[in-house]
């Protein structure tokens, strides 16, 4: 019974914080008597049903999951996608997340035929330094084998309090005997900012992706070790940026804004309206700003994106945005359990509300399919008198679709052909990794290194025409280089590998001449309005 009196503990925790917070019944904190009646009768019907599935039920019970992954989440569902419940688990890495760090060893795991093998491990964290590469099959930690093991449950292996040891029992390609290395626990920084370079003479690039509580941190000094204020241009790269804490979203708007322009305002049923101004601008840092995103930026990425682009700050280039519009409060309940509850509505500086329709959709064709409306919903106007659109995302100034890959580029990725996997077709890269004792930073994938991919695909018994080949031949070669580089010098290195043929980076730099007109004229016609004396570029 302790099982069923903790579900209904959260169950009513549940319910009791989505009345305070206004999700579930009036606009008013205090109760009336009859929501109080409603209230009791909706706990006691639970309770009843609860010990009738019990009770009665063909095959035990496993309360716990019955009431966090059935109870909860439904009534949730019913509310809108966003809203969500989060078991003990689940709220431990939802808060490891938002501080930006946690305690382990530092390295990206993921599950390749029934092992767990490390993608990549981050340059200059324990693995990193004890000798872990990517490619690595994860057979044991502290002894205890990893077969049967669920991905999850090896990384939760991996993790533990600073200063304690951790032995990780590897095996390689190329190596007979397995390796085992001796790490030792460390503070791991999730950084939002996962690269900043020059992409090339005076255009600095940063990819940010998330926001969490050291995201402002981040991009200050990102800015800073490109010397932002000289470059001729900025791209700021957040596809596939899910989001994360409005103050952080807040935060990076005010760094590119000018001061007291508004960055996002909010409200909801029961929440009065709260405007977010730039509080110190950026300061003088007025650099032509481009926004890479694309169908996954999300919440606080749409955001910082609406606000550039309601402001003629600079060019939004890719594809149209996730489209959510909509504030969760996230409250800690019993059992260390959490809830994000949907408490309000965010709006651009110009009014748009650019969240997707969610009522006549599933939740399959929200999360998935991505559906919005043949019509915007709303028309509004930037500063300088550009129409944009809510309702549906935010709709890039510039669309760029990502490259489709062909099929016989989705059948290697299928396989893991690139990937240093040990075990099915994949390990090209550690195959070949294995026959060079080193790799100098001018390597290409050159007609000798196609000549080795030629012969693994043979043995490996992968079918290809030498037309699919040669349509995909610079994709190809640029594959073999990314997982080189990444395997060889880093994550980053590799990263950069791919941004050398992007076509939504290629023109977002040729945008960079546009984003500064749009900018200054913009501010002509602010002035203009304002009356007051008008800048010349």
């Amino acid at each position: 019974m302790n099982s069923e009196r903790r579900g209904l503990v959260v169950v009513v925790a549940v319910l009791l914080v989505s009345a305070v917070l206004g999700g579930i019944y009036g606009p008013n904190v205090r109760a009336t008597t009859a929501s109080a009646d409603d209230y009791q009768t909706a706990v006691r019907d639970f309770t009843r049903v609860l010990n009738v599935v019990q009770n009665n039920y063909a095959d035990s019970v496993d309360v716990d999951k019955a009431v966090y992954q059935g109870a909860i989440p439904g009534m949730l569902r019913m509310l809108d996608p966003h809203s969500s419940f989060f078991d003990a688990k689940q709220f431990a890495l939802l808060r490891e997340d938002q501080r930006g760090k946690y305690y382990g060893v530092g390295m990206v795991v993921a599950p390749r035929e029934n092992h767990t093998v490390v993608m990549a491990p981050y340059v200059g964290a324990p693995a990193y330094n004890a000798g872990v590469r990517p490619g690595d099959v994860i057979v044991k930690v502290d002894d205890k084998s990893t077969d049967g093991l669920t991905t999850s449950e090896v990384a939760d292996m991996l993790k533990g309090p600073k200063g304690t040891v951790v032995k990780i029992t590897v095996s390689r390609e190329g190596y007979a005997e397995q390796l085992v290395f001796t790490v030792t626990r460390d503070e791991i920084p999730r950084h939002s900012v996962d690269i900043t370079f020059m992409l090339k003479p005076s255009v600095g690039y940063i990819r940010l992706s998330g926001f969490n509580e050291t995201t402002d941190r981040e991009i200050a000094e990102a800015l800073r070790q490109l010397n932002a204020s000289s470059l001729d241009g900025l791209i700021l790269d957040m596809r596939a940026n899910p989001g994360g804490l409005l103050n952080e979203a807040v935060a990076v708007g005010d760094m590119f804004l000018d001061k007291n322009q508004l960055i996002v305002s909010h409200h909801g049923r029961t929440s009065p309206e709260r405007r977010y101004y730039a509080g110190r601008g950026n300061q003088g840092v007025t650099v032509p700003l481009v926004i890479l995103v694309n169908n996954n930026s999300a919440s606080a990425t749409e955001i910082v994106s609406g606000a550039v682009q309601d402001h003629d700050r600079g060019l939004i280039v890719g594809e149209t945005t996730f489209g959510k519009g909509l504030v969760q409060t996230v409250t800690a309940l019993s059992e260390n359990t959490g809830l994000a509850l949907t408490t309000a509505r965010y709006y651009t500086p110009s009014g748009r509300l650019i969240q997707r329709d969610y009522k006549s959709v599933s939740l399959y064709e929200y999360h998935y399919e991505r559906k919005v409306p043949d019509h915007p919903t709303e028309v509004k106007l930037t500063d300088s008198g550009r129409q944009v659109t809510g309702g549906g995302g935010i709709t890039p100034d510039i669309s760029v679709p990502a490259p489709k890959l062909t099929k016989f580029e989705q059948l290697l990725y299928r396989d893991d052909v690139f990937f240093p996997a040990e075990t099915g077709v994949g390990g090209f890269t550690r195959y070949y990794l294995g026959t060079k004792p080193a790799i100098a930073k001018d390597f290409e994938a050159d007609d000798n290194v196609l000549r080795v991919f030629r012969e693994y695909l043979s043995r490996h018994n992968v079918r290809y025409t030498e037309p699919e080949m040669a349509e995909g031949l610079d994709w190809i070669k640029r594959k073999i280089k990314q997982e080189v580089f990444m395997s060889s010098f880093g994550q980053q290195e590799g990263f950069k590998v791919l941004l050398e043929a992007d076509p939504q980076v290629q023109k977002a730099v040729e945008a960079i001449p546009q984003a500064r007109a749009l900018y200054q004229n913009a501010k002509k016609i602010v002035a203009q309005r304002a009356g007051g004396p008008v800048e010349q570029p």
